[in-house]
């Protein structure tokens, strides 16, 4: 038999069901982390066991081992994998929105606020669970709401403003956190009010980081 024969033989020993090793471990990776989301959305992350999540993603806990250190990293797998997909549908909703700063900020926060409520269960990764579980965790959570700061809130055109004058990176963050408060409380307290009205009342907080943004006023009298 030919070389190229034992080489063909070869590669389909290493593919399973059309994919390669690799392949098959980052399948198993996102079946762990969907399955998280899953078991967190019903228990919350205190209450949920690798053991329940495993077997909601159908593997063994030799494969929860294979992808993730232990139950920390793969709530942080989870909370990047919630976040990640929300920031890059608020971009995309602002652009398609246009230039107009009222528009952008309207059109991101509804597809913020509608995405928490279609999704209850990432929702509450992404809202609840992820606090007061350690400094990793919180340091993640801050780099998130940094992305969501400069989703909402631009950066000015100017970035040296930052260094004159401190307040310029404080207030969107600061509104941010206000917007993530809001949030917080309406999903905890399962959505009373309608999407429309919770978009009216974050978008007063996200008004003054634009206006401050503009000016360069950043409420010094307070």
């Amino acid at each position: 038999m030919s070389i190229s024969y034992f080489m063909e033989a070869s590669r389909k020993a290493r593919l399973y069901g059309g994919m390669n090793a690799d392949a098959r471990r980052a399948e198993r990776r996102l079946r762990l982390i969907d399955a998280a989301i899953e078991v967190y959305g019903e228990v919350g992350y205190r209450g949920a066991t690798v053991k329940a999540i495993c077997e909601a993603a159908e593997l063994t806990e030799r494969y929860f081992y294979e992808s993730f250190a232990n139950s920390e990293a793969l709530l942080i797998a989870a909370y990047t994998h919630v976040v990640g997909r929300l920031h890059e549908e608020m971009a995309a909703a602002a652009n398609a929105a246009g230039t107009d700063s009222e528009a952008r900020l309207l059109a991101t926060l509804t597809l913020y606020f509608t995405r928490l409520k279609e999704h209850p269960k990432p929702a509450r990764v992404f809202l609840l669970e992820i606090s007061g579980i350690s400094p990793a965790v919180d340091a993640v959570k801050l780099d998130a709401l940094r992305t969501f700061s400069d989703i909402l809130v631009p950066p000015p055109v100017d970035p040296k403003r930052h260094d004159k004058d401190p307040s310029a990176a404080l207030l969107p963050i600061g509104m941010v956190g206000a917007v993530v408060s809001i949030a917080l409380r309406w999903v905890s307290k399962h959505y009373p009010q309608p999407v429309d009205e919770v978009v009216a009342i974050a978008a007063a907080f996200c008004r003054v980081a634009f206006d401050g943004t503009k000016s360069g006023t950043f409420l010094r009298s307070v």
